[in-house]
């Protein structure tokens, strides 16, 4: 319980990704231009996909939500990563970094489960071709979607509430450029191990799961293609291949972070501008440039935009 005389923190310090301000200004000018690429690309893909009628497809479908959620993904912590590296005193209110906090959960669970969604799509065209035009009908997908969102903002939900509940009294200085629950809960007047464990049982649970699911429909597709034709290989493995780099740059990071209680290493800053910065960048790169269906849409759009 809260003591009386306690004054809770109304804000938090970062300690930000370098206190060098050339180094600052490089990394700013770098992740800038990875940030506006990430938004131009991803955009790119929604568009292709909603005015190109071969791409109204489950796969299609299901990527254009994932270029939206890399998009909104990316937009919680890079803004506020850019406007702290050209600043000396780099801070965030309590509000504003509890909001970051749930905004990062709700899009990182949904683009898990998204993924996981994406490989089971997979495995239905590739494994059982003749009832998948049933099995992954449009209410289906829609469903599914709305499924995911929904285990999204439960996710994020108790991983907020878990963290707003304990006392912030003392310390204010987060070890990051943005707002974790890892980072922030040490910071709490309290002994937070059993918060840390329930926080690290709910994502590892939901990270560890999923990720294993996805290597299990991976596997089930690899078997599976020795009976299909030499062209239907190809096909399958170069769509499965991209799918399987966007996990593997994913999951590895999330995986990282997230299933050791109240351990920290200094490589996390890293890690998380890996998962946070590069992975909403390789995303539609993965996808445009080993996806001859989107290039080739891409391409007819620009041609037809020339022409009118």
């Amino acid at each position: 319980m809260e003591a009386p005389n306690q004054t809770r923190v109304t804000e938090f310090v970062f300690l930000g990704l370098t206190d060098n301000l050339v180094l600052g200004t490089l990394l700013f000018v770098a992740f800038s231009l990875a940030y506006v690429l990430t938004l131009l690309g991803n955009t790119l893909i929604i568009v292709t996909t909603a005015l190109t009628r071969r791409l109204h497809t489950p796969m299609y479908f299901f990527l254009s939500n994932l270029s939206f959620i890399d998009t909104c993904h990316s937009s919680v912590t890079v803004p506020k990563m850019l406007e702290g590296l050209l600043r000396e005193r780099k801070t965030i209110s309590f509000d504003d970094c509890i909001a970051q906090l749930f905004f990062l959960h709700l899009f990182a669970c949904a683009e898990i489960l998204l993924l996981t969604v994406m490989a089971y799509d997979r495995y239905v065209a590739i494994c059982a071709p003749l009832r998948y035009p049933n099995v992954m009908s449009i209410r289906v997908c829609v469903q599914l979607v709305l499924a995911l969102w929904w285990g999204g903002t439960v996710h994020s939900l108790v991983q907020t509430l878990l963290t707003i509940r304990l006392p912030y009294c003392g310390p204010n200085v987060i070890d990051s450029y943005f707002c974790d629950v890892p980072p922030v809960i040490k910071l709490a007047c309290t002994d937070t191990y059993l918060t840390g464990v329930l926080i690290v049982s709910n994502s590892g649970t939901i990270s560890l799961t999923c990720f294993l699911a996805l290597v299990t429909s991976y596997t089930i597709i690899l078997v599976s293609l020795r009976k299909q034709s030499a062209e239907g290989r190809r096909k399958a493995l170069s769509t499965c291949s991209a799918h399987f780099m966007v996990v593997a740059f994913f999951f590895g990071p999330c995986i990282f972070i997230y299933t050791r209680p109240d351990t920290s290493f200094s490589i996390d800053k890293v890690v998380s501008v890996f998962y946070t910065v590069v992975t909403p960048l390789l995303n539609p790169l993965i996808y445009t440039l080993r996806n001859e269906e989107v290039k080739s849409a891409i391409k007819h759009l620009r041609q037809k935009q020339v022409f009118s």
